[in-house]
C-alpha cells in the first residue's frame, strides 16, 4: 500500500478523536498536570472558540524550565507554539511524516478548514505502519505457503 495514497484519515478513524484543549490564559502547571493526566505530550490552545497555538512538552523544555520561568504563574499563552505545523485530513501518511521529519514535530493537527478534527502524533503513525507490514508479511506467508486466497 504506498504511503503517498493513504490519507491521515484512516489514522484518525482508528484512534479516538478526542483532542485535547486548554484556555490561552492557563498557567503552564495547568497545562502540564493535564497533559499528563491525559498521557499525551501536546494539547492545542485555545483563545475563545479558536485555535491560537499548541503547547508541547518540547515548550515546556525551552521556554519555561530552560527560560527559568514559574509555571504557576506563566501563562500557556506566553510560551506556546503559535505558528504550528498542521495538517488536512487530505494529507498523505507520507506527506505527515515527511513533515514531522523536516519540522522535528512530534505532532500534527488535523484542520479542515479552521475545524479541529483531531492530531496525529508520531506514534500514530509508527502504530498504523507497524499493523501495515503485519499484514503484507502475513499475506506474504500465506502467499508462499499456498494459503492465499487469491
Amino acid at each position: 500500500m504506498p504511503l503517498n495514497k493513504v490519507s491521515v484519515s484512516i489514522l484518525l478513524s482508528e484512534k479516538s478523536a478526542s483532542v485535547y484543549c486548554i484556555s490561552e490564559e492557563s498557567s503552564v502547571a495547568h497545562a502540564v498536570s493535564e497533559m499528563n493526566r491525559q498521557r499525551v505530550g501536546s494539547i492545542i490552545v485555545k483563545k475563545e472558540d479558536s485555535i491560537c497555538g499548541i503547547f508541547t512538552e518540547r515548550d515546556v523544555l525551552t521556554r519555561v524550565v530552560s527560560a527559568g520561568r514559574d509555571p504557576e504563574t506563566t501563562p500557556v499563552r506566553d510560551v506556546m507554539t503559535e505558528n504550528f505545523q498542521f495538517i488536512t485530513p487530505e494529507t498523505s501518511v507520507e506527506d505527515a511524516m515527511q513533515r514531522m521529519t523536516d519540522k522535528r514535530v512530534r505532532h500534527l493537527p488535523v484542520l479542515d478548514e479552521g475545524h479541529l478534527l483531531g492530531m496525529v502524533s508520531i506514534g500514530d503513525v509508527t502504530r498504523w505502519l507497524l499493523k501495515v507490514n503485519e499484514m503484507e508479511a502475513e499475506n506474504l506467508r500465506r502467499y508462499v505457503f499456498s494459503e492465499y486466497p487469491g
